[in-house]
């Protein structure tokens, strides 16, 4: 059997991990038909659109992707390409599971997180205009389908996967309608699962106790705005943005994406760590059915990290991109 999937290597570093990440998931041993393009500033060159219509109508076939970073202007240019993906496919739910890895030296070992953000509205879905000049309003759209779907997406999971207990994260008691109909409708939802634990916290009081002590947490569902930052936040427990995966689904399809950004800085230099690309990738292949081969990858990648001999420079190591996926690849040779 062979699996299409639609490849979007991003720009600075991204065609670099993803290229590395590629090369793993194949290792595996799994037939992929990838079908590859560009999105973004290097996208507009050939095709005068950012999120070129080719690429739209190969993730419209495929169902599924695999994404590097794409840089997104700051103040300027073009919107997200993140942003316009997650709209344009209804990718509602993102996902970000943070968990330690092997003989990662941080401050909480033993980290088990997982992150449901709603990705589709909210004020970080980028709607605002310049009323009058020197005045912007920026718009925060909550509604009672998309707070209703991403709590029923997060206790579904819950669930299935035998998780105990989901935190609601709010500012309700500022806005007070917004993210008042937003715990509502979680708070609505729960009732429908009674062995899973319910509770509500504001964010900020959130960002405090995650520092303090992140172990009182099961899983966080939160709207746009907030889960990125707490996510971001929650990244850290682990060694940071480089080492954690993410996922965006629908009901229709899934991109699976690195969370860091683009790091031009390193671009073109083959020192960028591949991990957290190739994290989202055994997110893929469970997405996919196929968890036989994502545990090979997992335990390859945790075996590299046990072992701490062939890590990029960012993990205290010297081995080059290229090199950590020859590692991680010989490792899963070792298993078979």
């Amino acid at each position: 059997m062979s699996y299409k999937v639609t490849l979007i290597p991003g720009d600075g570093i991204g065609p670099e991990v993803t290229g590395a990440a590629v090369r793993i998931l194949e290792a595996t041993g799994l037939k992929f038909e990838w079908e590859s393009f560009e999105a973004g500033a290097d996208a507009y060159e050939k095709y005068h659109e950012y999120l070129p219509k080719p690429l739209l109508d190969s993730v419209e076939r495929t169902r599924v992707a695999l994404k590097g970073p794409v840089t997104t202007p700051i103040g300027g240019g073009f919107s997200s390409i993140n942003v316009q993906l997650r709209k344009h496919f209804e990718l509602f739910a993102n996902f970000r599971p943070i968990r330690n890895l092997p003989n990662v030296p941080t401050h909480y070992p033993g980290v088990d997180l997982i992150i449901v953000r709603e990705n589709t509205e909210g004020l970080y879905s980028g709607i605002e205009h310049e009323v009058v000049p020197g005045v912007v309003e920026s718009l925060k759209i909550i509604t009672e389908k998309a707070s209703t779907r991403i709590s029923r997406w997060a206790f579904d999971y819950a669930r299935k996967m035998g998780r105990k207990k989901i935190h609601a994260i709010h500012k309700a008691n500022i806005m007070k309608l917004s993210d008042g109909l937003f715990i509502r409708c979680s708070r609505n939802i729960s009732k429908e699962y009674p062995e899973i634990a319910y509770a509500e916290h504001i964010v900020d009081n959130t960002c405090m106790q995650l520092v303090t002590n992140p172990y009182q947490y099961d899983m966080l569902l939160l709207e746009n705005l907030y889960g990125d930052i707490v996510s971001d936040l929650c990244a850290a427990f682990v060694g940071g943005l480089g080492l954690v995966p993410g996922a965006n689904f629908g009901h229709e399809c899934a991109v699976f994406e690195a969370v860091h950004g683009s790091a031009p800085d390193i671009a073109g230099k083959g020192i960028a760590n591949p991990t957290a690309v190739t994290r989202s990738g055994i997110l893929m292949l469970r997405h996919l059915g196929e968890n036989e081969a994502a545990d090979r990858v997992k335990h390859a990648i945790h075996a590299i990290y046990t072992e701490r001999l062939h890590l990029t420079k960012d993990m205290g190591g010297t081995a080059s991109t290229s090199e950590f996926a020859d590692a991680v690849i010989a490792k899963m040779s070792e298993q078979a």
